[in-house]
């Protein structure tokens, strides 16, 4: 029996749960907090780059600090209609 946890699950399932909050408040709470860990993630991988790679990656790791800045100030409908996105991306590319 595999028990090890997939990265998807976790990730699906963090944002069925910013989909499930009825707490408005919750809910926008749940999606800052995704923003957040995902700095620290870019911050990290920055931070574990060195010369041509940090030159490689620039543009990409730009282009996802631009995409959570676009997600900031997102009201609760819009983070549901969000992660719905995201899930049904997972859901996809576990299909193939």
């Amino acid at each position: 029996m595999n028990t090890s946890v997939n990265t998807d699950d976790v990730i699906f399932n963090f944002f069925k749960q910013i989909c499930d909050e009825k707490d408005d408040k919750k809910c926008i709470q749940l999606g800052n907090e995704w923003i957040k860990a995902m700095e620290n993630n870019l911050s990290s991988m920055e931070k574990n780059l060195s010369g041509a790679d940090k030159l490689i990656h620039k543009d990409d790791i730009q282009s996802n600090r631009d995409h959570l800045n676009s997600l900031k100030n997102k009201n609760s409908t819009e983070w549901r209609e969000y992660a719905t996105q995201c899930m049904i991306e997972i859901m996809s590319h576990k299909s193939q």
